[in-house]
């Protein structure tokens, strides 16, 4: 006799319940960001900008494309250089570049990305409800990547303004924005990362996302799950031109105060040390003393800068800025370029293996000035050492060019396999300091490394045509 087999509902729901309960709950606890986008989607603006300084890619006056077989090679190559503009006249507009941006006050200021707005005749900004408004560009920072904007409308709906520095990694954030053109669409994602450093940013601590952000995206807000805007999406990473994981977002603290000096002054003032820094690798940690890599080692001291008058050398390696430890030598420019011109500021410094406190008083950022031309390479005496390296006197002249005091340096001439190119030292490079000591002439260079402790890491500075820098050189155990 069969057993019987009777359906238990009860009994089935309480399986299902074990099965399925920790999907349930996780399903559950994933954030809901309707009412957020549907809130703050109005204050968010599309920015497109047209220079009519004449099409790119368009043929110079008096030229024009040959008229060519449909099948013929070239005429893809025409269509690709020219852009299709074989026609168009030179004077048309052209649309430089598609952004996004957020309104932060009631009566037109918008926020968006400098290199959204840059080298625009036209700025249009248009409002989610179609309406469209010619921008005044109230003032840009490039450094920041921030620009103001504003529109002659009242009334307008704006963002709340909320506070990078609470942000935690993990977090849910979630962006709005104009990628490729699309209108007010919203990606979501978490904090990979804070107070990120960019090699071409000094003065950005920049929020790392991985919210998807694509062109287009630029100058829109980041939000948090409180619906304040936390961020300015600036740039991705990529390449391929497309999102592929990682973001980054300008803090809201920077841009507002970027946003106000603009609208007061009409310019941004930056803090400023007058040093020249770089990172501390290994090979250097080791030969400066430090038990491991940190820091900002000062490559070269500005004449005339706060940091000169505070009486910080070159081969000094600045281990705290007002209390914040410096973990890579990127994180001083973000916290000195806030600081107020004329407070002071304390640092903490490594010198001779020695740990230092010094008080100096924050200056002003000059504007950017060129750097020294190339050298050319005459010299009349040469000496040739066992770290292969050939190295010769230098002319007056390419002091001068170099701005170098009388009496200083040497000039790699050639670079032979051995420590020094190991050490990454090139041909062409000056070499000022050796170990700590300033090196005078090639006779001097010669003796200083006789000198030297064999089978130890010593900092050599060199100046090359991008500014100096500190490399690690390792001497041989034997000649």
């Amino acid at each position: 006799m069969r057993n019987k087999i009777t359906w238990n509902p009860l009994a089935t729901l309480l399986m299902l319940g074990l099965l399925l309960g920790p999907a349930l709950v996780q399903a559950r606890s994933l954030p809901d960001f309707t009412e957020l986008a549907e809130q703050n989607s109005p204050a968010v603006v599309n920015i497109s900008t047209h220079q009519r300084s004449g099409v790119h890619g368009a043929l110079p006056k008096g030229f024009s494309i040959p008229d060519l077989p449909d099948d013929h090679p070239l005429n893809e190559l025409f269509r690709r250089f020219f852009d299709g503009q074989k026609d168009q006249p030179e004077d048309d507009e052209q649309t430089l570049s598609l952004g996004s941006g957020f309104i932060i006050s009631e009566d037109g200021y918008v926020l968006t990305n400098y290199h959204v707005v840059k080298d625009s005749d036209e700025v249009i900004v248009r409002l989610s409800n179609r309406k469209s408004y010619e921008a005044k560009v109230v003032g840009s920072d490039k450094a920041s990547d921030v620009a103001l904007l504003k529109i002659d409308a009242t009334g307008l709906p704006t963002v709340k303004i909320g506070s990078a520095s609470k942000l935690k990694v993990g977090e849910w954030v979630l962006a709005i924005g104009s990628p490729f053109g699309f209108d007010h669409t919203v990606t979501a994602g978490i904090v990979s990362a804070k107070g990120r450093s960019l090699p071409s940013e000094n003065y950005v601590p920049f929020i790392q996302t991985d919210v998807a952000i694509n062109p287009g995206n630029s100058g829109g807000p980041l939000f948090d799950m409180n619906g304040e805007v936390v961020g300015i999406n600036s740039q991705i990473y990529s390449r391929t031109g497309g999102f592929m994981g990682l973001s980054f977002a300008i803090p809201i603290e920077l841009a507002m105060n970027v946003a106000d000096q603009l609208r007061t002054s009409g310019h941004v003032s930056r803090g400023y040390l007058g040093v020249l820094i770089q990172d501390v690798d290994r090979n250097l940690a080791e030969s400066f003393g430090l038990d491991h890599p940190r820091g900002a080692l000062v490559a070269k001291v500005i004449p005339d800068s706060p940091a000169q008058a505070a009486g910080i050398q070159t081969g000094d390696i600045i281990l705290e800025f007002n209390g914040r430890k410096l973990l890579n030598s990127s994180e001083l420019p973000p916290l000195v370029g806030p600081s107020t011109v004329g407070e002071e500021a304390e640092l903490r410094i490594l010198r001779g293996g020695r740990k230092l406190n010094l008080s100096m008083r924050v200056g002003e950022l000059p504007a950017e000035g060129k750097a020294p031309a190339a050298m050319p390479a005459k010299a009349e005496e040469e000496k040739t050492d066992v770290i292969g390296l050939a190295v010769v006197d230098l002319t007056a002249e390419q002091r001068q060019q170099l701005e170098l005091p009388k009496g200083q340096g040497v000039l790699v001439k050639s670079v032979r396999s051995g420590p020094a190119k190991q050490a990454g030292i090139h041909t062409g490079d000056v070499i000022l300091m050796l170990d700590g000591r300033k090196v005078g002439d090639a006779k001097q260079f010669s003796a200083q490394l006789e000198k030297l402790p064999r089978g130890h890491s010593v900092a050599v500075l060199v100046q090359r045509r991008d500014g100096p820098i500190f490399l690690a050189l390792r001497l041989p155990e034997q000649d």
